[in-house]
């Protein structure tokens, strides 16, 4: 369920809370929910993942995305999310893990990476980031 893009980060498709005790078995140590509240009837409630985030001793980060797009304070949140959680692993989730993936890997342009690397980790993981290639680009230039 959980894809592996790099050495430290997890995209999944939507989780419930019994996902999050795989997650802590893994040893991920913070979940980043980019599902918009109520974007469908069948998605669990973010709370209860947070709260259940929280019992398991996880932490837990709300980066909403919807089909809208992407905007330049998600992808700051996210790689702050990123910064944040250091050395330890994180796993994003969203309806398949499309929109979580896309995020991280506007994530890693800002961060100067090369965009080819980051679109064979996405591929690698099942995930295409050609949507965002051109935008992945111009971030990986600006920050080099």
């Amino acid at each position: 369920m959980f894809r592996k893009i790099d050495d430290k980060t997890y995209a999944s498709p939507q989780i419930g809370v019994a996902e999050v005790a795989y997650a802590k078995a893994l040893g991920i140590g913070l979940i980043v929910n980019n599902r918009p509240e109520d974007e469908s009837d069948d998605q669990t409630p973010g709370a209860q993942i947070e709260a259940a985030a929280r019992e398991a001793g996880l932490a837990y980060v709300a980066i909403p995305v919807s089909h809208a797009g992407f905007s330049m304070p998600q992808v700051e949140a996210m790689q702050q999310a990123l910064a944040q959680a250091g050395d330890t692993p994180v796993l994003a989730y969203c309806r398949s893990g499309t929109r979580s993936t896309l995020l991280w890997a506007l994530a890693q342009a800002r961060y100067g990476v090369n965009p080819d690397d980051i679109a064979a980790k996405a591929a690698d993981a099942g995930y295409d980031i050609g949507p965002i290639r051109a935008t992945v680009d111009m971030l990986a230039a600006q920050a080099g």
